[in-house]
């Protein structure tokens, strides 16, 4: 079975930038303590336009990215991320191939 796999682009505001990367750390620490079926969450910040960033995630199939959307600290963490963000978040899906 194909993994599934997200990439997301989200431009912050500069001033809640730090606020941004602390809420994202606390969901990357949730995510490998609690999700042992995410193979891969990472947030990545831009070299040259630092409020920009990807986040890069990696589920074994399905049912465990299913799993992480709906999981409690999830509900809990999104939307202040969405908060930080200038403008709307990209979101494109990928499946992960052999």
């Amino acid at each position: 079975m194909a993994g599934k796999s997200f990439i997301a682009q989200l431009r912050t505001r500069p001033e809640k930038r730090e606020e941004l990367i602390a809420l994202q750390a606390e969901l990357k620490h949730l995510v490998f303590e609690h999700e042992p079926d995410a193979l891969v969450y990472e947030l990545f910040q831009s070299e040259t336009d630092p409020d920009l960033f990807q986040i890069v995630a990696t589920f074994r199939d399905e049912a465990a990215f299913e799993k992480h959307m709906h999981i409690d600290f999830h509900d809990r963490l999104v939307p202040p991320i969405l908060e930080c963000a200038a403008e709307d978040m990209t979101l494109d899906f990928y499946r992960s191939l052999p």
